[in-house]
């Protein structure tokens, strides 16, 4: 069976490092009304994965964010952080089964082997003793062909060893090309909308999903909203947090990022009311193929 036979399930997934922005209500309402406009359901998952850069009040201002702007969950929001079990005993089976493989070579040893592996990680049982080490899937050499609903045709072609992802880091955090893929089949996730800085992750997350005996959903990447400096908007450049008391004027502006119709809405209309229109109205082959 496959995305298009199931029943529409969309998330967004926002990790806690700060609150939420302009960009990120871009993607959160491209998704909602995708769901939306598909009678489907649209969940809400926190990707805290790193508390190094994570923060509780970070989670609650993203949550009241969304509130705020009636982006609110059809299912209890999931926290990635309540999920370390599932997650160890994915890596673990991976182990096992030889998808993946306990890795110790340092950033700068694979930067100077491009990307090779000087301890030869991925050919050996090495014994890692006491030292740190990351696991990393074992992905095949694979030209890989898929549809994008807005991007059209993909391909991304996939190298063994060099493209490697970690799904445990030597920190022992699990890492985002894990915990995404585990997440998205374990709530039976069919369509995914997302930003297109994502775009290149999309054919090694596939190998996972085939993994994981999973169902690869549909992908509809949505460019990234820029900053004046033209980098992409986000908390690690300072994009400055959504005034939640303004909610109807961000939805008209992410609508307009949005290339969709704003005919006869303004800020005066209720949030209820501009998402109700907007879901009705939903055509994403309206969304500009540039970054704005």
């Amino acid at each position: 069976m496959n995305s298009s036979d199931r029943k529409y399930r969309g998330r967004f997934a926002p990790s806690p490092t700060g609150p939420l922005h302009f960009g990120s209500l871009v993607t959160a309402l491209a998704s909602y009304l995708e769901a939306r406009a598909h009678g489907g359901n649209w969940l809400v998952r926190i990707e805290d994965l790193d508390p190094l850069r994570e923060s509780p009040e970070a989670t609650e201002q993203i949550l009241a964010s969304l509130t705020a702007h009636g982006l609110e969950s059809d299912e209890p929001v999931r926290f990635q952080s309540h999920c370390h079990d599932r997650y160890q005993h994915i890596v673990d089976h991976f182990i096992k089964q030889g998808f993946a493989y306990r890795c110790i070579c340092s950033r700068k040893e694979l930067q100077a082997n491009r990307g090779r592996h000087p301890h030869k990680c991925r050919d050996t049982a090495i014994d890692v003793g006491d030292q740190p080490f990351a696991v990393r899937f074992a992905l095949e050499d694979e030209h890989s062909v898929w549809q994008d609903q807005l991007l059209g045709p993909q391909h991304q072609q996939v190298c063994a060893e060099v493209d490697d992802p970690v799904i445990r880091r030597k920190e022992g955090f699990y890492a985002y090309q894990l915990a995404v893929v585990a997440d998205d089949i374990d709530q039976q996730i069919t369509h995914v909308v997302r930003g297109s800085d994502l775009l290149d992750m999309t054919a090694q997350q596939c190998q996972i999903y085939r993994a994981l005996g999973g169902t690869i959903p549909a992908w509809l990447h949505i460019p990234v909203i820029l900053n004046d400096q033209g980098q992409k908007l986000s908390k690690q450049n300072l994009a400055p947090a959504l005034d939640d008391t303004l909610a109807a004027d961000n939805l008209l502006e992410a609508l307009a990022a949005l290339a969709q119709d704003l005919s006869g809405l303004s800020a005066r209309d209720s949030v209820a009311n501009i998402l109700q229109t907007a879901a009705d109205r939903w055509k994403p082959a309206r969304i500009h193929l540039t970054s704005r």
